[in-house]
């Protein structure tokens, strides 16, 4: 797969690069970007009125309405970043997101405790890119399709934040934006290269006239992997273009495509992570575990505003997916999933007060051709199981926010929905394995935001979410088969907070009490094999504090500062009188999370500072609180120059002390010191690159 589609993928790479070049000639140059931002990391500031894309100070204005923890992630935060490559990267600095690395691009994802057990890919957060659902339909995800060189910003909603985007679960939701011709003009043209085999290039060009705009990326990467069997290679597409064919409609199409080959050298025991990282374990190495992907996405956006205070947006998606991923079995998997979305947005006046109402729906369905066969050193040998999956979900919202006095609003509003999870048994050698299952919710939310200075807000809600079981938690890939009916994940979150921005100092700050019933957790019962049980009650708590802080101007030249960049995650994650595990911790997650920056920048466009990653208490990796992983502490380097030539030069240093740690871990109900749960951290490693951008 990964050689045979090189052709079809630089044939549509080059159409579509010629094609934005050809409109290109035909304009005037590209202005200038803002002179106060880095010319050639930061993208342009967009042209405002845009319907489909709100510009970054719009989804920031957007982000300060919602009543709960909402961070917008400027691209700037990772783009000046070599080797940045997973969701950790782009992440690093937002406080409640624990990101950790596995493998290649993979990575472990949690937010207030979602997911928690999730021994591969992820649940508990939806995805979006440019709006559309990057999850399939059941609401499994993948990070790989993910290209941090592809985004102008990453809008993170936790939790029932999301509630505008239809996201029903405890971990809320990601919105991956990428940049258009009109807030990315001009060309691109990145390279970099490090450690452990790593290169990466991207050329990337945006354009725009009149009514039209266009910007397309493509980019390559290739790395050898600081553990053995860990290589991974990848080709990605991205590219949208719009037009605005009225003063108040605009319609915006968008494409990707990647193609990405990745070895996958497994979690070993604990004593193998601290004592030699870079080994693979045995079975990877015997079965020449993989996970292969190819995928193409494309899908389309249309907002109107009909009249002042009314807005419209409607769109959807068509994702194809083809997976080969020789694990204990060779899986072979073909996907379809379709998506869409309708959203109406009223801002009135009521009896003298404000109010603005929210409402839409969205549905989504996917069909999966799931064959599983023998493992024959990474190919497939005798079939073993052989299905037809379908899932669909179809949710609806409203929710109204009312100013009741100047600079305090209240907030209430309600989601309902249904998903369905099917399983086709086609292979009957091993009985019938079929099996079906539905599930409802209905979901309140109240908040109140208030604005309690200039700058400063206080904002609190409580909310309800409602999680239904993926379809790898129904079909579990285990010698016991069959179709288990799960009962979906409930939980009822309340959350007090505050944000804003002082002076020279910007902060977020949030404590949440997260209730649950019924937390899918998915336990490790074998060499890659899991599976999935509902826990009874379970309580999820902790606090989410980041800062950005100026403190010191004009200490060696004028113009220059010194910076301090702090976030902190505390995780307080346990059982509820369980039977078995009584008010045990839950494993996976570690209570405190700590990482910083500190930088100084001079008025020439240099930058430099130290970085710190701190877990300063090991975490259990099993329910009964017997087996934990280790504390550690990394220190890093991180110093650029963007050049008024539009050159931008950038390097980092990871892990200087070279310090041999556990980066994430698998779970299971009861574990010992020979159990392989265990992903090692990278060693130290050195990253630089070089961007031009004219």
């Amino acid at each position: 797969m990964f050689h045979t589609h090189h052709a079809r993928l630089f044939a549509a790479a080059a159409a579509l690069a010629a094609s934005a070049f050809a409109a290109q000639a035909q304009t005037s140059p590209p202005a200038t970007p803002s002179a106060t931002l880095p010319p050639t990391i930061v993208t342009a500031a967009p042209i405002a009125g845009s319907l489909t894309r709100p510009s970054d100070e719009q989804a920031a204005e957007e982000a300060r309405r919602n009543p709960g923890n909402v961070t917008i992630v400027p691209a700037s935060d990772f783009l000046e970043r070599a080797g940045a490559t997973s969701i950790r990267d782009m992440l690093l600095y937002t406080p409640g997101i624990f990101a950790e690395p596995k493998w290649g691009e993979d990575s472990r994802l949690s937010i207030r405790g979602s997911g928690i057990a999730r021994n591969f890919h992820l649940r508990g957060v939806r995805l979006f890119q440019d709006g559309l659902s990057v999850n399939q339909a059941d609401g499994s995800g993948d990070f790989q399709e993910l290209d941090p060189l592809t985004f102008q910003r990453v809008e993170v909603l936790r939790g029932a934040n999301a509630f505008a985007l239809g996201a029903n679960t405890l971990g809320g939701a990601l919105n991956f934006i990428t940049p258009t011709g009109r807030t990315a003009p001009g060309t691109i043209l990145r390279g970099e290269g490090g450690s452990y085999g790593f290169a990466r290039g991207q050329v990337a060009h945006g354009w725009a006239q009149g009514a039209h705009d266009a910007w397309a990326s493509f980019s390559g990467m290739t790395q050898e992997g600081y553990r053995d069997h860990s290589a991974g290679r990848a080709y990605r597409l991205n590219g949208n273009t719009g037009w605005q064919w009225a003063d108040n409609a605009e319609t915006r199409i968008f494409i990707a495509y990647n193609n990405i080959w990745q070895q996958i050298p497994g979690a070993v025991t604990r004593s193998q992570a601290l004592n030699n990282p870079r080994a693979a374990a045995n079975a990877n190495l015997v079965g020449n575990y993989m996970r292969n992907l190819e995928a193409t996405r494309i899908g389309t956006v249309t907002a109107i505003r009909p009249e002042e205070g009314v807005l419209v947006e409607a769109g959807g998606g068509f994702v194809n997916r083809e997976l080969d991923h020789p694990i204990f079995q060779y899986i072979d998997q073909r996907t379809a999933d379709v998506s869409g979305f309708a959203r109406v947005t009223l801002e009135r006046q009521v009896a003298g007060m404000e109010n603005r109402t929210i409402m839409g729906a969205n549905a989504g369905s996917g069909r999966i051709r799931a064959r599983r066969f023998t493992n024959v050193g990474g190919h497939p040998g005798v079939m073993t199981a052989n299905s037809i999956d379908r899932a669909t979900n179809l949710d609806a919202y409203l929710e109204n926010s009312l100013e009741v006095v100047s600079g305090l609003a209240l907030i209430a509003g309600a989601s309902g929905g249904k998903a369905t999870r099917e399983s086709e048994d086609s292979f009957l050698a091993d009985g019938n394995n079929s099996g079906s299952g539905d599930w409802t919710w209905i979901n309140p939310r109240f908040g109140v935001l208030w604005q309690a200075a200039e700058g400063a807000q206080v904002f609190g809600n409580l909310s309800w979410t409602t999680e239904p079981p993926t379809l790898s938690d129904l079909t579990p890939l285990t010698t016991a088969g069959g179709f288990s009916l799960l009962d979906a994940q409930r939980s009822a979150t309340l959350e007090i907070g505050s944000r804003g921005k002082r002076g020279d100092i910007t902060w977020e700050v949030a404590a949440y009490h997260s209730r649950l019933r019924d937390e899918i957790q998915l336990q490790n019962v074998g060499a890659s094999m899991n599976q999935a049980r509902n826990l009874d009650r379970t309580i999820h708590q902790g606090i989410e504090a980041g800062a950005d802080w100026v403190f010191l101007r004009d200490i060696g030249t004028k113009g220059d500062g010194l910076s301090f960049r702090p976030a902190y995650t505390f995780s307080d994650f346990r059982f509820d009188g369980d039977a078995t595990f009584k008010d045990n911790e839950l494993p996976g997650v570690p209570r405190h999370l700590f990482r910083a920056e500190m930088r100084y920048r001079h008025p020439s466009g240099a930058w430099f500072g130290p970085t710190t990653d701190w877990v300063p208490q090991a975490y259990y990796v099993d329910n009964a609180n017997t087996q934990k992983t280790d504390s550690y502490v990394l220190f890093g380097l991180r110093a650029g120059w963007d050049f008024e030539n539009g050159l931008s030069a950038f390097l980092e240093a990871r892990n200087l002390a070279d310090t041999r740690y556990i980066a994430s871990a698998s779970v299971a109900a009861t574990a010992t010191p020979n159990s392989a749960l265990y992903e090692p951290g990278t060693g130290r490693s050195v990253f630089a690159g070089l961007q031009y951008r004219f």
